[in-house]
């Protein structure tokens, strides 16, 4: 909820501080005191396009700060989570750091300087003013003049409308049904895309198969081949020098290892006398192992050395060979085995081809058979509950002074007409029409309708919903709508407009019963809705040293009586006017009103409203 907004320097408006309560919060005033001013800088910090001329003549610039308080189920809605992941990932971060269980705060900044440039912050970090106005999308919806209500889009409609008909669980379905059936589609695509580029070079590949296959090169041949190469090379220098070392380890008297062995047995003959000789002794039996080793290790090297110039001349060619093979497939030899391997499995998957397709079409056909089922259960539900969402609409209508209007869900079939590329294939195009038609929220255009007067014909309510009466639609919709919180706080600018006082009480019973939801924010001249409210605002227009300025004040008690009273009188001083005001505040104090629509639930009195509320103080 929107719990304090700040402005500064707007238009007449040098500083105001209000402390919103999570109830009902009403905004009363004479005309032409300021009351547009309070909603102007609502819009404006919800990131809609600025009048230069807001900014207070003699300040650089005008700054709207408004601090909203999102309880820990809101902050966990999946479209909260994927918005802040994606687009404010260091809010999301931030908000992970604090306790599961308390509220977090958004504090949006927006400022405006007098040559109309604007700046705008979400939680300190700067932000583009179309991230504004998206994120303001998630927290505050204005019914009024303002053509952006989130309540005129299609998709909002449908959500709306699953909310009333408690279709959430057969949406779901049809979700994962969709997924999994995109995802066989997508992996339908790319496998035809690899096996495409794959046909294109079947060839190559056949003859790079043919050649690998020839040349039968196996991992590590080239080392060994490079060990006999130095072998056969200095085969006679190798015989004669070596065969001298080896002579001289183990092959002739007083060798190495005959000099070391009789000092071995020396030295174990006096260790056994003489303890302190043990260590050396060790030594020696080591080296004498270290030397036998040695000695046969030379021998099996020199069984294994002779001049071979035929030999070393095959030798040199087959390295000739696999080293233009590393160069032309660009690895070495291991890779050239490798590489074989990977050719002959690609090979054969071209082979496979028909198969491995036929497969997963199959598995597609199926996914998109399971998605039908889901839609078609998701789209009986939505006709089962479209007629009792008619009539809810309907009862808040006429509560609202707008009895002769007519209200109609309209639930069509998608259809897949859309755009294509002209060269695009045949089988992707044939994907795009059916995702088209089976669409993200199903396979139903759903749209709400309307005939404002009689004798209009039904149109979407998008097209009608403007001027006076739009704030009083909208209040009837989401009076009968308020099954669940898509909007966590709803701002109704004039909802009065055009209205006497008969309907007052009607339309104060509809906002205190919808504040049971929604956190409500409401501009009236009426006293019966501002009796209603569970906080109350005046905004008058004051002169102080010869300048004009809007002031914003909390009333209560006797300021309050006097206000509704005046609202009712032109005179607070009239005596029935401040009984009458009495009355209706008494009766608003009594008890919650009592929702007008069958959907809605009971308005929350101000003492149990559905969140924190905070203190007052005079802006």
């Amino acid at each position: 909820m929107l719990a304090e907004l700040v402005i500064e320097n707007l238009a007449l408006l040098q500083r105001a501080a209000l402390k919103f309560g999570a109830g009902l919060n009403v905004i009363t005033g004479e005309t032409g005191a300021g009351k547009s001013l309070l909603i102007g800088a609502l819009e404006l910090l919800l990131g809609e396009r600025p009048r230069v001329s807001l900014v207070r003549q003699g300040a650089e610039e005008a700054r709207v700060e408004g601090r909203f308080v999102l309880q820990p189920e809101a902050v966990r809605a999946p479209s909260v989570r994927e918005f802040f992941g994606e687009h404010l990932p260091a809010v999301l971060e931030d908000w992970r750091a604090q306790p599961a269980d308390e509220e977090r705060e958004l504090i949006l900044c927006r400022a405006l300087t007098a040559a109309g440039k604007t700046r705008a912050w979400v939680n300190h970090r700067p932000v583009t003013q179309r991230l504004l106005r998206d994120l303001a999308g998630l927290l505050v919806e204005v019914h009024g003049q303002n053509e952006h209500q989130r309540l005129l889009d299609a998709a909002e409609q449908t959500r709306l409308l699953d909310a009333f008909g408690e279709s959430e669980a057969a949406l779901a379905r049809y979700a994962t049904a969709r997924a999994a059936w995109v995802a066989l589609a997508n992996d339908i695509a790319e496998f035809e895309r690899r096996a495409r580029d794959t046909r294109e070079r079947a060839d190559l590949l056949r003859f790079q198969a043919r050649e690998l296959n020839a040349a039968k090169v196996q991992s590590g041949e080239r080392q060994a081949l490079e060990q006999d190469r130095d072998r056969l090379r200095y085969a006679n220098d190798l015989t004669r020098e070596v065969g001298g070392v080896a002579a001289a380890l183990a092959g002739e008297e007083a060798s190495a290892l005959d000099l070391a062995r009789h000092a071995q047995r020396t030295l174990e003959h006096w260790e056994r006398k003489v303890p302190e000789l043990a260590a050396h002794a060790e030594e020696v039996r080591q080296a004498v192992a270290h030397l036998e080793e040695a000695a046969a290790g030379v021998e099996q090297f020199l069984a294994r050395v002779e001049a071979a110039p035929e030999r070393l001349e095959e030798v040199e060619r087959r390295l000739y060979e696999i080293e233009l093979l590393e160069k032309k497939y660009r690895t070495d030899c291991d890779g050239l085995a490798e590489k074989a391997r990977a050719i002959e499995a690609e090979l054969s998957a071209i082979d496979t081809h028909d198969e491995q397709l036929e497969r997963r079409v199959r598995e597609r056909d199926a996914g998109q058979r399971a998605v039908a089922v889901a839609a078609a259960e998701l789209s009986k539900q939505r006709r089962a509950c479209s007629a009792r969402l008619e009539k809810a609409v309907h009862k808040s209508l006429a509560d609202l002074g707008l009895e002769r209007a007519r209200f109609q869900v309209q639930i069509e079939p998608r259809t897949d007409e859309g755009p294509n590329s002209p060269n695009a294939d045949p089988e992707k195009a044939r994907q795009l029409a059916l995702e088209r038609r089976f669409a993200h929220d199903g396979a139903d255009r759903v749209e709400f309708f309307l005939a404002a007067n009689p004798g209009e014909g039904l149109e979407p309510l998008r097209k009608v919903a403007s001027g006076g009466e739009t704030a009083r639609i909208m209040l009837a919709l989401r009076t009968a709508l308020a099954v669940k919180q898509t909007i966590p706080t709803l701002v109704f600018d004039e909802v009065d407009s055009g209205v006497g006082g008969r309907l007052g009480p009607k339309i104060g019973e509809h906002l205190r019963a919808l504040s049971a939801r929604h956190q409500v924010l409401c501009v009236t001249h009426l006293p019966a809705v501002a009796a209603a409210a569970h906080d109350h605002f005046r905004v008058r227009k004051t002169v102080e040293g010869g300048r004009t300025q809007t002031a914003v004040e909390v009333l209560n008690g006797t300021a309050r009586i006097a206000e509704v009273a005046d609202m009712i009188a032109g005179g607070a001083a009239h005596e029935t006017a401040l009984a009458e005001a009495r009355r209706l505040l008494g009766e608003s104090a009594a008890g919650p009103a009592t929702a007008t629509s069958a959907s809605a639930p009971a308005a929350t009195p101000p003492d149990s409203a559905p969140a924190k509320r905070g203190k007052r103080s005079r802006a």
